[in-house]
């Protein structure tokens, strides 16, 4: 609210009520006052992230020594500049020196920089260099950017054969598609965290497989690419238990601000407990392919479905919003031929506005579009099975 709009709000009232909707007002803005977040941004934050680890303190000290260096060159640079235009201006009788060069000057003039650019890359090599030994990691995690979450598939080491979605949880959603942001964490959160034990080498093995994404988690110090068709990696060692916040870095879609990553470090013992109990979990929620469902069962799997990865861009309603097509009604999900909807799911369309799926099984994929058939005023009673899905995938 500006002063101008806020004045005219305020001047029909006698003082009391001044007082009173004052208060109001300033009740209304600490509802909405936020904390530092452990592991996350601070509020008013002008420094690096805390590091809890080496990379991100080499990180923060390779900051502060570059920073210093600028300083110092831009204090004397313009420093004798100044000085000189004062010292030797026009109206003090100042006349100006007739020489042509000096082999002198010439030698300190390239001589200092080439040790200052010396004195600078050195350090900065070093911390890049081990910014990218990714070699003997304890553990190996691939992160996939998908529009507009992240999918996580652990391939070596403690917790090999684990894999998931992350996505924004879906309470913050709601806040903010009400306009009622609350939380330090505060579109932040997620669904599930990306796990890994305290002390141990993680690399970090990024790719997307629709636009560019970036991983990005400031408390350690790593910030990679994620780009279809392409592989590439970073690391980190964490150093203290707790849980920390970043973001995808790189824009890539109308959802970005919604794309974060959330990372549990965990004790030793932890961690193998949280494993133990994932591949458990794995296991109990493990599809057969070949299992025939009954449209009952398989609706309300795909009401789940639905609502963790579709209603964010089509609406519980299934209306859609803006460019987004409604699925009530759609032509292409009331068609008697299933096959095309199934191929939309594993391929997208629409250059990537609709995304590919294929990161969800077979299961999922038929549930989802026997949900959609038989939802709102789609009542096709079509049945798909995740037969006909492993069918299309080949």
């Amino acid at each position: 609210m500006t002063t101008q709009a806020l004045w005219k709000r305020l001047s029909p009232l006698s003082l009391g009520q001044m007082g009173t909707t004052l208060g109001a007002l300033l009740a209304s803005h600490a509802a909405h006052a936020v904390n530092n977040l452990p592991g996350g941004p601070a509020v008013n934050q002008l420094d690096l992230h805390p590091a809890v680890t080496q990379i991100a303190r080499d990180q923060q000290w390779l900051h502060y020594f570059m920073l210093v260096i600028c300083t110092v060159i831009f204090i004397g640079v313009f420093g004798v500049m100044f000085y000189s235009i004062v010292k030797h201006r026009k109206s003090k009788g100042a006349k100006p020196a007739n020489f042509h060069e000096s082999t002198t000057v010439e030698i300190i003039w390239t001589i200092v920089p080439f040790f200052i650019v010396i004195g600078m890359a050195l350090p900065a090599t070093k911390v890049v260099v081990a910014m990218k030994d990714t070699s003997a990691a304890d553990l190996t995690i691939k992160a996939t950017g998908i529009q507009w979450k992240w999918g996580y598939d652990y391939l070596k080491g403690e917790g090999e054969g684990i894999g998931f979605l992350s996505t924004l949880d879906p309470a913050q959603r709601e806040m903010s598609d009400s306009g009622k942001p609350s939380g330090d964490d505060y579109l932040l959160k997620v669904d599930n965290p990306l796990v890994v034990p305290v002390d141990r080498k993680i690399r970090i093995i990024t790719t997307a497989s629709d636009v560019i994404h970036a991983f990005m988690v400031p408390a350690f110090g790593i910030k990679q690419d994620a780009i279809p068709g392409f592989v590439r990696d970073t690391w980190f060692r964490a150093e203290k238990v707790g849980t920390y916040y970043g973001q995808c870095a790189e824009l890539c879609g109308k959802e970005h601000a919604y794309m974060p990553i959330q990372v549990k470090v965990l004790s030793a013992a932890d961690y193998t407990a949280w494993v133990q109990g994932k591949q458990k979990e794995m296991a109990a929620a493990g599809d057969d392919p070949t299992k025939v469902w009954d449209i009952a069962e398989l609706t309300a799997r795909g009401a789940k479905v639905y609502a963790a990865n579709c209603a964010a861009c089509h609406l519980p309603t299934g209306k859609g919003g803006g460019a987004i097509k409604a699925l009530d009604g759609d032509p292409v999900v009331l068609d008697a031929d299933k096959t095309k909807q199934i191929h939309v799911l594993l391929n997208g369309q629409n250059n990537g506005a609709m995304p590919s799926w294929k990161a969800l099984s077979d299961t999922e994929i038929a549930a989802v579009i026997t949900y959609t058939k038989n939802n709102w005023s789609n009542k096709t009673g079509q049945l798909v099975q995740p037969a006909d899905v492993v069918a299309a995938r080949k």
